[in-house]
C-alpha cells in the first residue's frame, strides 16, 4: 500500500479540531486505514491503492472530517468557466490519445505546499496511474502559457525543450536516452515513431507526457499563484476522476477552480466535471450483505459520514471517489463508518465436516504441474474491454456487455482467457523474454435457462512470448499436461480468427470439444502492439474435469 506523510498542523488546521493524541490514531485506524506512526509534526499512513482521494493532506482530511463527524456528506466545489481551451490533435489517438485539463487560480505557494503538490503527484502516479501508463500528470505555472494549448503528436528530433532540472536543449530522443527520468520511463514510448506533447499557441514546449515537464515552464515556485493541470492516457474516464482529485485537493489549499474546453476532431467537452454520481441502492441490500437492521435514517447517517448524501435509495458519490463501482462497495463503506468492532461475532446454526473441493484441488495439481515446467502465474480481472476480446482479436464472438460500465476497461465479461494474457503480455513488452505464463480464471458466456442469464466455467490458459514460441512448443506442453492427468486426448484440424491458418488445432477429449491450441497471427499480435511471436492454449477445465470424473 502507499504510504504517505502528513504535516500534522496542516492536518489539524484543515480539520478544524483538535483530537487528543490516542483519540487521533484510533480514529485513523478505524476509517479503513493503517497508522503507522505519529512522530512530532508526521502522521505516517498507508492508504489502499482503492482510495487515490486520500493521497494528500486535502483528500485524507476529507474523508477524516466527515468520518469524525467535523462535516458531513459530499463536500461541494465551485467550477468556473475559463474559456480557455485545448486542442487535442488527430496525430495523438495512436500514441496518447485523451486528455483531462484545469486551471486553479488564486494559489499561494511555499515549501510546505510545493511538497504537497509534489507527493500528490507522484503518489498518483504509482498507485491510479500505474506507474504513468495509465495516467500522467503534468501541473503548470500558468503564467507563463500563452494559450491555446494543443495537445500533440511530434517526431522525436522535432522535440526539442529543456527537461526539468536539466542543464540544456535536448530533442524527444535525448531524453529518454541521457535523463534520469527518460530512461527510467522511455520503455512507456518504445516502438513509436512520434511522441506526445502539450505546446502552447507561441509553440512552447509544455512537457513530452508521460516522461519529463518542460523546465522552463512545468516548474512550481514560490511565485506561482495560478496552475494548469493536465492528465494524460488511454481512457477519458480515468483521467476525468484523477483531475477531480488534484483540482479539489487544491482548492482546499485556497484555490479557485476553472473549467477548460477541450477541442478533439469528432466532439467538445469540458472539464473537470465534479458533479456526483448516482448509484441506486437499498437497505435491504444493505443489511442482508452485513448482516445488520439498519433503518433508512441510520443508513442516511452512515454513508455522510463516509462523506456521500443519501436520499430514498440512491446515494451520490463524489466525483474524486475512484473506488465506488457497484453498490457493495456502498455497503463496505456502511460498514466502516458503523465500525468492524461493533459486529457482533455469531456461531453458524450448522454443524458440518469440511473438505476440500475436489474440482479447486484438480485446479490446483494443474497449476503445479504448469510451475513444475517453468512458467509463471498471472492474475487478471474477469471484467474486462469488449473491444479488447472482439476486434483487437479478430474474433466476433458474442460477450456479454453490462448495462451501465463504470469505466470502458470494464465493460463487458469475460468470454475467453487469451486476450487477457495477450494483454498481459503488452504490458510487459519491456522486461526480458522468454515470457511464459498461465492463468486459470473464469469465464462467461449467455446462458438464458440460469437466473442470471449466463453460465460460468473454469479455464486454463498458457501463453508463450519469445523467439521460438511456436505451434510444435505450445502444443508440447498440452502433451506434458495430459501426461501427468495420465489420459489421452487428440487434435482436430480448425479454423479460428486469432490464430495463424494451419496452425491451430481443436483438443477433443472423449468426443467433445475442450481447448484451442495454436500461434496467434501477426494482425492480433499488432493489435497488442506485440512484436515477438505468441503461441497459446486454452483449455475448459470444467468440461475436463467432469469428462475425467465420469
Amino acid at each position: 500500500m502507499p504510504a504517505v506523510t502528513l504535516n500534522k498542523d496542516v492536518f489539524e488546521r484543515l480539520v478544524g479540531k483538535k483530537l487528543p493524541l490516542e483519540k487521533l490514531k484510533e480514529r485513523i485506524s478505524y476509517m479503513g486505514t493503517d497508522l503507522e506512526s505519529i512522530e512530532e509534526n508526521e502522521i505516517n499512513v498507508e492508504v489502499f491503492p482503492n482510495r487515490p482521494d486520500m493521497l494528500s493532506e486535502q483528500g485524507f482530511v476529507r474523508a477524516f472530517s466527515t468520518f469524525i463527524g467535523a462535516s458531513k456528506g459530499i463536500k461541494r466545489y465551485d467550477v468556473k468557466r475559463s474559456g480557455e481551451k485545448v486542442i487535442i490533435d488527430k496525430s495523438v489517438k495512436n500514441v496518447r490519445p485523451f486528455t483531462a485539463c484545469a486551471i486553479v487560480k488564486g494559489l499561494k505557494f511555499n515549501d510546505e505546499k510545493i511538497r504537497e503538490i509534489i507527493q500528490i503527484q507522484e503518489k498518483l502516479h504509482v498507485t491510479y496511474g500505474r506507474n504513468r501508463k495509465r495516467v500522467a500528470i503534468g501541473i503548470y505555472p500558468f503564467e507563463k502559457i500563452t494559450p491555446p494549448i494543443k495537445f500533440i503528436a511530434k517526431r522525436p528530433e522535432e522535440i526539442k525543450f529543456r527537461p526539468l532540472e536539466g542543464k540544456k536543449e535536448m530533442t524527444g530522443r535525448q531524453i529518454l536516452s541521457q535523463h534520469p527520468t527518460g530512461r527510467e520511463y522511455a520503455h512507456l514510448l518504445e516502438g513509436l515513431d512520434e511522441y506526445p506533447v502539450f505546446v502552447d499557441a507561441n509553440g512552447e514546449v509544455l512537457s513530452m507526457p508521460p516522461i519529463i515537464n518542460s523546465h522552463d515552464v512545468g516548474k512550481i515556485t514560490e511565485n506561482t499563484k495560478e496552475v494548469f493541470i493536465e492528465c494524460s492516457g488511454f481512457y477519458f474516464d480515468v483521467l476525468s476522476t484523477c483531475i477531480n482529485i488534484i483540482v479539489t485537493a487544491l482548492a482546499d489549499m485556497g484555490g479557485k477552480i476553472y473549467s477548460m474546453d477541450l477541442i478533439y476532431p469528432d466532439k467538445k467537452t469540458s472539464t473537470p466535471n465534479l458533479a456526483p454520481r448516482k448509484i441506486k441502492t437499498s437497505r435491504d441490500y444493505i443489511n442482508k450483505i452485513l448482516g445488520l437492521r439498519l433503518n433508512d435514517s441510520e443508513i442516511k447517517k452512515a454513508l455522510e459520514r463516509m462523506g456521500f448524501n443519501y436520499k430514498k435509495g440512491v446515494v451520490s458519490v463524489p466525483a474524486y471517489r475512484a473506488d465506488i463501482l457497484h453498490q457493495i462497495d456502498i455497503a463496505e463503506d456502511v460498514a466502516i463508518a458503523y465500525g468492524y468492532d461493533n459486529f457482533k461475532e455469531e456461531p453458524t446454526k450448522v454443524s458440518t465436516i469440511g473438505e476440500p473441493d475436489k474440482f479447486n484441488s484438480f485446479c490446483s495439481k494443474i497449476a503445479d504441474v504448469i510451475v513444475g515446467i517453468g512458467m509463471i502465474e498471472t492474475n487478471t480481472y474477469c471484467l474486462i474491454d469488449k473491444d479488447m476480446q472482439t476486434k483487437m482479436c479478430s474474433s466476433k464472438m458474442e460477450v456479454i456487455e453490462l448495462i451501465d460500465p463504470v469505466s470502458k476497461d470494464y465493460n463487458s465479461l469475460r468470454t475467453w482467457l487469451i486476450p487477457s494474457m495477450l494483454n498481459v503480455l503488452k504490458d510487459n513488452k519491456h522486461n526480458e523474454y522468454p515470457q511464459d505464463i498461465f492463468h486459470i480464471g473464469a469465464v462467461f458466456k449467455r446462458y438464458p435457462s440460469t437466473e442470471s442469464g449466463t453460465t460460468e466455467n473454469f479455464r486454463l490458459c498458457i501463453a508463450l512470448c519469445s523467439q521460438k514460441a511456436d505451434f510444435t512448443a505450445i502444443k508440447s506442453v498440452l502433451d506434458y499436461i495430459f501426461k501427468m492427468l495420465d489420459v489421452t486426448y487428440y487434435l482436430e484440424d480448425a479454423e479460428h480468427a486469432s490464430f495463424i491458418r494451419g496452425r491451430v488445432g481443436r483438443v477433443m477429449f472423449n468426443n467433445e470439444k475442450i481447448a484451442y491450441v495454436g500461434e496467434i497471427s501477426p494482425e492480433v499480435l499488432s493489435n497488442f502492439e506485440l512484436t515477438m511471436p505468441v503461441a497459446c492454449l486454452e483449455l475448459n477445465l470444467t468440461e475436463l474435469f467432469r469428462l475425467i470424473s465420469e
